[in-house]
């Protein structure tokens, strides 16, 4: 067993507080959020069941932890409401809207610019 496999692998949760599990290897009917979603369940509210852990140089802890939920807890995504959709749609015609023209530019607007492609650069656009 390599060191990196020794250090991620603790099913009872002695050092780490939960069981802990290396990337990729984690037991039956564990999942994260996101294969939660993928299967159209939510945690629900239950409290973290395990962890996956890998090593990562480029972190400042030196690891990678990913949480898992019991799958057999989770709850069904609760559906949009109409009043939900309206809401979505507010707030993407917003990031759309240029503030400085007023105009819907047909994209969500970079924060980099904070206003439209032609409004940021206007002279780049009246030399085409």
């Amino acid at each position: 067993m390599s060191p990196a496999f020794g250090k991620c692998y603790d099913p009872t949760g002695a050092q780490w507080g939960i069981p802990t599990y290396p990337w990729r290897l984690a037991p039956e009917g564990y999942a994260t959020r996101r294969q939660l979603r993928s299967k159209g369940l939510r945690p629900g509210g239950q409290p973290v069941a395990a962890q996956l852990m890998r090593q990562a140089r480029r972190r400042k802890s030196g690891v990678m932890v990913a949480y898992l939920y019991r799958i057999d807890l989770a709850k069904p995504v609760r559906p949009m409401t109409p009043a939900k959709w309206a809401a979505h749609a507010a707030a993407m015609t917003a990031r759309r809207t240029c503030p400085q023209c007023r105009t819907d530019a047909g994209y969500v607007i970079p924060g980099s610019l904070g206003t439209c492609v032609p409004c940021a650069y206007p002279e780049e656009q009246r030399a085409a």
